[in-house]
């Protein structure tokens, strides 16, 4: 059996491959969970292995080009066109297959363990200004029901906070002078 070109759908522990030939046509259909589709893979000689660019390609592509493999990662959007029919694990391997040996495909680039480290620091710190924000527009959303107005921006409350904690005639009532102490900025 020789296998031209492989499309691999991606799964958090199962893996659904797709095995064509040198005409196109499927030879292979199988799932395997990780370390059997490297097993599969570590013996056979294919021309190109595609995935989907999405979580763990870059670590199931970087341990089959250690294998020898040529492996592409095609954004999940460009895939979509080469789904023949109904949404299955076997057909959108397939569709996989079909995709990575187009000439005009574009792909995504494998990304090291450093890239990925790097992206992930900006996501999380993304992710902590994004909560940031939300909990201060909420601070001033509860102040706004008491009557209390504050301009927009975290500097504005930092500011203004301790003032109208330390405000007797605030309309504030105990419980929420005691949150908006402790919540911290």
């Amino acid at each position: 059996m020789e296998l031209h070109t492989i499309g691999i759908d991606l799964g958090k522990t199962s893996f659904h491959l797709v095995g064509l030939n040198e005409r196109g046509e499927v030879v292979v259909r199988k799932q395997f969970s990780r370390g059997q589709l490297l097993r599969f893979t570590a013996n056979r000689r294919v021309h190109l292995i595609g995935m989907e660019a999405c979580g763990g390609a870059h670590f199931l592509g970087r341990a089959l080009q250690e294998q020898g493999h040529q492996v592409r990662l095609i954004p999940a959007q460009y895939v979509k066109p080469y789904v023949k029919t109904n949404k299955s694990d076997y057909i959108d391997a397939e569709a996989i297959a079909e995709a990575v040996g187009r000439p005009t495909m574009r792909f995504v680039p494998i990304k090291s363990d450093d890239q990925l480290d790097l992206q992930s620091l900006h996501r999380v710190r993304e992710r902590w200004v994004m909560r940031r924000t939300a909990v201060i527009n909420q601070i001033r959303g509860l102040l706004l029901e008491r009557g209390i107005t504050l301009r927009k921006g975290r500097r504005h409350v930092e500011e203004a906070l301790p003032g109208i904690l330390k405000d007797a005639d605030a309309t504030l009532s105990g419980a929420l002078r005691l949150l908006l102490s402790q919540g911290g900025l």
